[in-house]
């Protein structure tokens, strides 16, 4: 199944009209989650989260597995989505990156600043 597909099927199946369809007005969400209708649900599994965590598995059933994501992002410097190689930390989990009611960071650049990558 490619990455359209599990977008298409998150769309048009997953999104259920639980509390907080557009999203918590107190905790906003980005434009193209807010546009896809995300509710807390989805990411958090929960109708009415207390806390930030959230699994990769919710992400990923959406947006892909690593090896999904890598491919995305293949034609980047760096591929922040690529298997590190040993002794190097990682994969990080998603959220680590991609925070949704607070602007992203990337990760890479703790340790690496002249990476040329930008948060999304």
């Amino acid at each position: 199944m490619t990455l359209k597909h599990l977008v298409a099927l998150c769309l048009a199946g997953s999104l259920g009209a639980a509390w907080g369809r557009a999203g918590d007005p107190q905790r906003p969400l980005p434009p193209w989650h807010a546009k896809a209708g995300v509710i807390c649900h989805d990411c958090h599994q929960k109708e009415k989260p207390t806390t930030a965590a959230v699994a990769d598995e919710s992400c990923m059933v959406c947006h892909g597995d690593y090896p999904a994501m890598a491919e995305l992002t293949k034609h980047l410097p760096v591929n922040p989505h690529a298997p590190p190689k040993p002794p190097h930390a990682g994969p990080f989990a998603c959220p680590e990156c991609h925070h949704q009611h607070k602007p992203a960071v990337v990760k890479c650049l703790e340790c690496h600043p002249d990476f040329k990558l930008k948060p999304r």
